[in-house]
């Protein structure tokens, strides 16, 4: 699981987004964008960024590193803005927290990329249905000339429809991912030949493992699936079920 730090002052809110992450000091010393448990999008969206994210550095992509947060009562007591009050006593708790890159910018498509790399990103992307790398909004920063995959929230989108109950995998394994306005799209390399590579690494005990990163407090019961350890087997099969079709995969089959 990946590791608690506590909060230990809150710096300033980021007001890109509609969920309104914020800058924090940690008692590890580091500084972290803080994703909140009571930001709208609810706490699927944090598991989400846990499940990919990490699925991303496993198959070599750079990533910020990620913690869990525990934010405590006094944190919000100080703060002046009573919208980040709010959220912050909205969010008392483990919240997610993505290291912090200084000096790192938004990918513009200025910079050359390197088409495997490029590949690599769609792959994954189109595995985990991520609807949300696109010009308008890439998810890609630039840190000391490399490229760095964030802001996952937005894949598995499966899970939303977990509140009856777990639904069929097949449907997810069988779905096609739109790839028209993917950021990374005209520079990838062959992508049948990435979907060989990384299909051969990425296999049912890498899936537990990655899943196993998840905090169980973010791993809300739903019927049928009413302990951590039921949902974590529920993304495993859902994940592994896409892996052995090819619909999702743009530009041909393996």
């Amino acid at each position: 699981m990946i590791i608690t730090v506590p909060v230990t002052r809150y710096v300033t809110p980021l007001r890109e987004g509609g969920s309104m992450p914020g800058i924090v000091e940690a008692g590890d010393l580091g500084t972290y964008v803080c994703k909140f448990r009571g930001a709208g999008q609810g706490l699927r969206v944090l598991v989400a960024e846990v499940i990919v994210g990490e699925l991303a550095r496993r198959i070599g992509l750079a990533t910020p590193r990620l913690v869990a947060l525990e934010l405590a009562a006094d944190i919000a007591r100080y703060e002046a803005d009573e919208e980040v009050q709010d959220l912050l006593n909205a969010s008392l708790g483990l919240n997610l927290g993505v290291d912090f890159l200084p000096g790192s910018f938004g990918y513009d498509g200025q910079n050359e990329t390197d088409a495997e790399l490029a590949a690599k990103v769609v792959w994954l992307d189109a595995l985990t249905a991520n609807v949300d790398r696109s010009w308008r909004n890439p998810n890609l920063l630039v840190w000391h000339g490399d490229l760095w995959v964030i802001d996952h929230g937005a894949s598995l989108y499966f899970h939303h429809a977990w509140g009856g109950g777990i639904t069929d995998p097949a449907r997810f394994a069988a779905q096609p991912w739109d790839s028209s306005d993917h950021v990374l799209l005209e520079r990838a390399s062959d992508l049948v030949k990435t979907d060989v590579e990384l299909s051969n690494l990425v296999d049912e005990a890498m899936l537990t493992d990655v899943v196993a990163e998840v905090p169980d407090v973010w791993l809300e019961p739903v019927p049928g699936a009413e302990d951590p350890a039921d949902l974590r087997a529920a993304y495993v099969r859902f994940l592994t079920a896409r892996l052995a079709t090819r619909q999702w995969l743009p530009g041909g089959t393996s």
